[in-house]
């Protein structure tokens, strides 16, 4: 039986499996690609996506990773692990509200169109918000120095990725419109 002290992380790594399970299976509700990036212009952020979340998760995996970094009380971590759900239930909000124009990679869709209502009217990239908060809650709770190495992984191919969204909506929606949602919103954080 587990102690008490792991359920907290261990809701977390549930929210993390949930997610990814829900994501995956929705991703077949989505429109016909009709352009994406030259070849080769989403590896970067891909690799670092990747490697961060395996860093995120694998002192978990591997229980006996190096010590703790701290260890809060439990009503401290239950808190903290709250923030999991939150985040997931941010990004499937920012994804419901896309709608089939939705995709995991950098695309832009048959009818495509610039969508900045909802959550899209505080933050250009809210599911990467709400990805990033789960891990920055994932990566507290387990406080082992490889989950750090791996939010920062995960954080920075986040940047990678708006950058490059950014520039190629930027291109397929027309620029003048993209420039002027940029100006009021902010990437991952609202604009103050």
């Amino acid at each position: 039986m587990q102690r008490p002290e792991i359920w907290p992380l261990t809701a977390a790594l549930a929210c993390w499996a949930l997610w990814l399970c829900s994501w995956m299976a929705a991703a077949l509700w989505s429109k016909r690609t009709e352009a994406r990036p030259r070849r080769g212009a989403e590896r970067a952020y891909s690799i670092l996506l990747y490697l961060g979340f395996f860093l995120l998760i694998l002192p978990t995996v591997r229980a006996n990773f190096g010590p703790r970094l701290w260890a809060p009380p439990l009503a401290a971590k239950w808190l903290i692990a709250a923030f999991a759900p939150l985040g997931f239930g941010l990004a499937w909000w920012a994804r419901i509200h896309l709608g089939r124009d939705w995709s995991w990679s950098v695309t832009r869709k048959t009818d495509h169109r610039l969508v900045d209502t909802g959550p899209y009217a505080v933050v250009r990239h809210p599911i990467y918000t709400g990805l990033l908060i789960a891990a920055v809650a994932t990566a507290v709770l387990e406080a082992k120095w490889p989950s750090f190495a791996g939010l920062a992984l995960f954080a920075s191919g986040f940047w990678l990725k708006a950058d490059l969204e950014e520039r190629f909506l930027s291109r397929e929606l027309g620029a003048a419109k993209y420039r002027d949602y940029v100006a009021r919103t902010g990437r991952l954080l609202p604009r103050v």
